[in-house]
């Protein structure tokens, strides 16, 4: 997986979110220094939401939203105890780990929106890829139909030059019917 955010604004943004924030259960903010502490930990640690979709994943509450306040997920097996985690992320150090970090006003906090990644483990909506790729389509066609345009107009003023009214009527109905399509 390619690592986007380094390791130091990871760190940062830990001591920033310890400092600023009361977790419900006391071992996690053990478990995330923990972490801070390893730079090859630090490496494999990516912040996501929906984490619980992803092979490893700490998610961790703060103490003013209405969440588990710490669940570890390991390939569909879920535990509540921090000591385990720890345990599974020291012997496995070559492990990614997804954290899902639940607080308050999370999405507004810039802080958290600079070290978010996106989660390669979340499923595929089949509907929003069949639009996202139509909308590719359209946007490619409009884009040939623009080249096509701007060489059709270089074809008129050619036909002018050279007297060839027929071309001329031909180019200049291809060009209505392409400008009408562009609207």
């Amino acid at each position: 997986m390619n690592n986007t955010v380094p390791v130091m604004e990871k760190r940062d943004f830990l001591k920033w979110f310890l400092d600023q924030y009361q977790l419900k259960r006391r071992e996690c903010a053990w478990l995330l220094n923990f972490l801070m502490s390893d730079d090859i930990l630090m490496e494999r640690v990516h912040f996501v939401e929906q984490a619980d979709y992803c092979p490893k994943a700490l998610m961790i509450s703060t103490n003013d939203v209405d969440s588990v306040p710490f669940a570890f997920h390991k390939n569909q097996h879920v535990t509540m105890d921090a000591e385990k985690s720890f345990h599974d992320i020291r012997l496995n150090r070559n492990e990614e780990i997804f954290i899902q970090l639940n607080f308050k006003d999370k999405q507004m906090t810039p802080q958290y929106v600079a070290v978010l990644e996106e989660n390669p483990y979340l499923p595929v909506n089949e509907e929003e890829t069949n639009i996202h790729q139509l909308m590719a389509e359209m946007v490619l066609e409009q884009s040939i139909r623009n080249e096509r345009i701007k060489a059709i107009q270089g074809e008129i003023d050619q036909a002018l030059l050279n007297g060839d009214e027929e071309r001329f009527h031909t180019l200049a109905n291809e060009y209505k019917r392409l400008k009408a399509l562009n609207v």
